[in-house]
């Protein structure tokens, strides 16, 4: 388990992370959301041990991560701005880290390869951004390590290979319990992958829940009456948003699933029927709640 303890880093007069609390669980894919300078990439690189705490702590398993050798061997981290030797191939690359990784799994490598149509032996200084960012992504999952961070990693994928990518650390994570932090400003990126995400404002850590936590209690319901209802309908309802439009109502309100069906019912619509509630969306009633308007801290 990944463990930050009142982490902070500084440069000169800016606190890029500031006090940061924050554990990742196992086998979890932790998604950490926030707009760019919010401290993503600086609370990664702290965590992959490029950079030192300059106050508090950041371990793996009561381990301090940074300095420490033999824990290296536990992570990868995929840069935003990615990293290759001059003039290297992805065989470079990948005989790199088979160096350093002892569970890299080539045959993996060579299957994924292929099935992303990626050759090997072209310079990787001639590829687009989004292809460098699959051969990042490839030589991670191959490494066998058991945490993959991921600073915006699907930033320039195209839709089937960003689903390809989010399918393979799906994959890893049911098999052999790989747990992905990834980092991004794009909450609808991390919809259909995380199970759990923290919200990081100037360099702190706002928001941190369990995505069932957070869908536990909260229900959206579109509802169609005969006419417009009178403005003390909904009175008794633990309401977060309500919406108009003639005689369609769609709410958002706290409360037990059978309960609130039946209160609704006892006002006679014609029409009655649960909604999903998005990330987003959730996200928009938690921080609200909390006093944070999170369209201004990630739109």
């Amino acid at each position: 388990m990944i463990t930050a303890t009142n982490a902070t880093k500084r440069f000169e007069d800016i606190t890029a992370v500031d006090h940061i609390c924050a554990e990742v669980k196992d086998g979890s894919v932790y998604g950490l959301i926030g707009s760019n300078g919010a401290g993503k990439s600086t609370f990664l690189r702290m965590l992959a041990g490029i950079l030192q705490p300059d106050e508090g702590t950041v371990q793996i398993d009561g381990k301090d991560i940074f300095e420490n050798i033999a824990m290296k061997e536990r992570f990868f981290f995929i840069s935003d701005e990615q990293f290759f030797f001059p003039n290297s191939t992805p065989q470079d690359m990948k005989n790199y880290y088979r160096r350093f990784y002892e569970k890299f799994d080539e045959q993996r490598y060579f299957k994924l390869m292929s099935a992303f149509g990626l050759d090997e032996m072209r310079k990787i200084r001639t590829f687009s951004k989004g292809m460098k960012k699959q051969v990042s992504v490839i030589c991670g999952v191959c490494s066998g390590a058991d945490y993959l961070f991921c600073d915006e990693t699907f930033d320039g994928l195209d839709p089937v290979v960003r689903q390809a990518v989010k399918s393979l650390f799906a994959e890893d994570v049911a098999e052999r319990g790989l747990t992905p932090v990834i980092a991004s400003h794009n909450l609808r990126e991390l919809e259909d992958i995380c199970d759990h995400v923290g919200l990081l404002h100037r360099g702190g850590i706002l928001f941190s829940r369990d995505l069932d936590e957070m869908k536990l209690g909260m229900y959206k319901v579109q509802c169609i009456f005969g006419a417009p209802l009178p403005e003390d309908a909904w009175n008794g309802f633990d309401l977060l948003k309500k919406e108009q439009r003639g005689s369609l109502y769609t709410i958002t309100a706290r409360g037990e699933r059978d309960e609130l069906m039946a209160k609704i019912n006892k006002m006679n619509p014609t029409f009655c029927e649960l909604l999903p509630l998005t990330l987003e969306e959730i996200f928009i009633n938690e921080t609200e709640v909390a006093g944070y308007d999170v369209k201004k801290l990630l739109f």
